[in-house]
């Protein structure tokens, strides 16, 4: 049986030395919830495989660090904070007083204190999330040399595993697709993208390699099915179904919990991402 390979996403930056000391820490952790998700589907009688982990989150950290436990959304610079203004903006587009009561000219903390009382998420859970979101994607957007390292330590990771399943998490989602589509030659029978912001208009669905052509994103040319998953108060995943953007062969929406909503783990122990899964267990 060969392993699952997932792709991390945001605040995942480990300080232990090798990535693959990282990855196999990052694994060893993702893996009981995993196995929780199976028996949650009731496939807990299945052989769960093992979990491989795809690490780049060291190539996208500043002076080997990473803010994940930051709080403080005014400290990003200029094009951080852009970013954040973006995808907050995304994020509270549910709400109809948002433009009616011209909320777009609100600060980012403003912004931030508002879509939180409205999604019912604690205001510190947003807050690290939004540094964390707004400094690791401007970092891998922004960044050429290091958006190639990214890709092409994902790739590389794919190459040596050979998975038949591939699990691609937040910002993960968004290296695993530019890696999967500038390594044509790679291929995995399943795709399952978790808690994606490939559709945030602006901020990443415009600025994806391949750009996006009338706009639509094309699925990897290695990729045989493509499952998106989303949890329903998952302020990452806007919009949460990709649908609309992209050839995605299903769509689906869980329920992960409101203070861990984006999180992997929690993702991995819902029983739709086991029940996606288990058709290709078997070789």
């Amino acid at each position: 049986m060969r392993p699952l390979l997932a792709v991390h996403g945001i605040g995942n930056y480990e300080d232990v030395g090798a990535p693959s000391e990282a990855s196999a820490l990052i694994a060893g952790r993702l893996r009981p919830q995993l196995v929780s998700g199976f028996a949650r589907a009731g496939l807990g009688h299945l052989q769960v495989p093992e979990l491989r982990v795809a690490y780049y989150a060291d190539l996208l950290t500043r002076q080997g660090r990473q803010d994940a436990e930051e709080t403080d959304i005014d400290r990003l610079d200029d094009d951080e904070t852009a970013l954040a203004v973006a995808w907050l903006a995304t994020a509270a587009e549910a709400f109809p007083e948002w433009r009616r009561q011209g909320h777009l000219t609100l600060m980012p903390r403003q912004m931030l204190d508002w879509v939180a009382r409205r999604r019912s998420v604690p205001a510190e859970v947003l807050a690290r999330v939004a540094v964390a979101f707004a400094r690791e994607v401007n970092a891998y957007l922004s960044w050429p040399a290091r958006r190639r390292a990214a890709r092409q330590a994902v790739a590389d990771m794919i190459g040596a595993v050979r998975p038949r399943v591939l699990l691609a998490h937040s910002l993960g989602s968004v290296v695993a697709y530019e890696a999967l589509h500038a390594h044509p030659a790679l291929s995995v029978d399943l795709l399952v993208t978790l808690g994606s912001p490939l559709g945030i208009p602006g901020a990443v669905f415009d600025a994806l390699d391949p750009e996006p052509v009338q706009e639509r994103g094309a699925k990897p040319p290695g990729v045989g099915r493509w499952v998106n998953l989303a949890d329903q108060g998952d302020l990452v995943a806007v919009p949460r179904r990709l649908g609309g953007r992209f050839p995605v062969d299903h769509d689906d929406e869980t329920a992960i919990g409101v203070v861990q909503f984006h999180t992997l783990g929690a993702y991995l122990a819902s029983g739709l991402t086991a029940a996606a899964i288990a058709p290709y267990l078997e070789e």
